[in-house]
C-alpha cells in the first residue's frame, strides 16, 4: 500500500515508520522541520515538508501522493503545548481529513485517547461514552477529542486508535522526560486514580495492523490499568527517583481501559503487556 504518516517523527511514528517499510510498503512521512526530514529518509520512506494547519500546501501534499491510507500520529505532546496540540486535533485533522477525501482516500487511521470516556468503576471499554460533559480544564482535552474523532468518521473507512498513556523513547515517561522529573522532585504524588499505559512501540504495532481492522474505535492499552499507588512507586524505582507522596483522592475519570476488543478480537498481542516489567526493561537510563 501506499501510507501517508502524519506525524512521522513523533514518538509512535520514529517506530511506525520502519514497520510500515519492513512490511512493503510504500512510505510518505510529512515533517514541519527540514531538519527532520533526513529522520524520515533513513527509515526508506519520502519526506515531504508540510505543514498541517496549512490547508492549501496538506492538500497539496496528498494531491502529490495520492496514498491509499493516510495515519494521523500528529500531536504537539512532546513541547506539552495542550492549547497547539486542541488544535491538531481540531484543526489539522479536519484538515488532513479533507485533503484525504479530496485525493481519494478511503481508509484513515488516527490517534486518540483512552482516558477521554466519562467516569465509571471499571476499566472502559469502547462502548462507553466520552466524557462530553466535563469541566475545564479537562473539557478542552475532550472536545478536541470529539472534534477529531467526528472528522476521522469521514472518511469512508477509519480506524480510531484510543491509546493508554505512552511511555518510552521520546514520551513524557522517558527517564529523562518530564514526569520523571516530576518525580525526582517528588512533585507527583500516588493516588487512587486509575491509568493505562502503553508503551510506544505497541502503538505502531497496533497502527500497522490497522491497516486491515474493520472501522471504528479500538483500546490500545497494556492488560494491566494500575492505580498511581501501585504503578507510581515501581516507576520511581525504574528512574532511580525516591518513592512518591502517596494520597487517597482521585479523579473518577480515572478508570483506566480494557483492551479485550484489541487482544481477542483483532490479535494486537503487546511486546509490553504490563508497566510493571515495562518500566523496568524499558525506562532505565543507557
Amino acid at each position: 500500500m501506499r501510507i501517508f504518516v502524519a506525524g512521522a517523527t513523533g514518538a509512535v511514528g520514529r517506530f511506525l515508520l520502519p514497520k510500515l517499510i519492513r512490511a512493503g510498503h510504500e512510505v510518505i512521512g510529512i515533517t514541519q522541520s527540514e531538519s527532520k526530514k533526513s529522520i524520515i529518509e533513513k527509515t526508506g520512506a519520502k519526506a515531504l515538508v508540510t505543514d498541517v494547519f496549512d490547508r492549501e500546501a496538506i492538500q497539496s501534499a496528498l494531491g502529490e501522493s495520492q496514498p491509499e491510507v493516510v495515519i494521523h500520529q500528529l500531536t504537539s505532546l512532546s513541547s506539552r503545548n495542550f492549547s497547539d496540540n486542541t488544535r491538531i486535533r481540531k484543526e489539522g485533522t479536519q484538515n488532513l481529513v479533507d485533503a484525504a477525501l479530496s485525493a481519494g482516500v478511503k481508509r484513515i487511521i488516527a490517534q486518540s485517547i483512552s482516558w477521554a470516556y466519562e467516569p465509571g468503576e471499571r476499566p472502559a471499554t469502547e462502548e462507553a461514552a466520552l466524557h462530553v460533559i466535563a469541566e475545564e480544564p479537562r473539557k478542552s482535552t475532550i472536545d478536541g477529542i470529539v472534534a477529531l474523532e467526528n472528522a476521522v468518521m469521514e472518511v469512508p473507512q477509519y480506524v480510531i486508535l484510543r491509546y493508554g498513556m505512552f511511555y518510552g523513547p521520546s514520551t513524557w515517561y522517558e527517564h529523562n522526560g518530564f514526569m520523571a522529573e516530576q518525580i525526582h522532585q517528588r512533585q507527583l504524588p500516588a493516588t487512587e486514580g486509575v491509568t493505562s499505559f502503553l508503551h510506544v512501540e505497541d502503538a505502531a504495532e497496533a497502527a500497522l495492523m490497522a491497516l486491515h481492522w474493520p472501522s471504528g474505535p479500538v483500546n490500545i492499552v497494556d492488560d494491566e490499568p494500575a492505580r498511581g499507588i501501585d504503578w507510581l512507586p515501581v516507576y520511581a524505582q525504574a528512574i532511580g527517583a525516591p518513592i512518591p507522596v502517596t494520597l487517597s483522592n482521585s479523579n473518577a475519570w480515572e478508570r483506566g481501559a480494557s483492551n479485550r476488543k484489541a487482544r481477542q478480537e483483532y490479535g494486537w498481542k503487546p511486546l509490553y503487556p504490563t508497566w510493571r516489567t515495562g518500566f523496568t526493561n524499558s525506562l532505565n537510563p543507557l
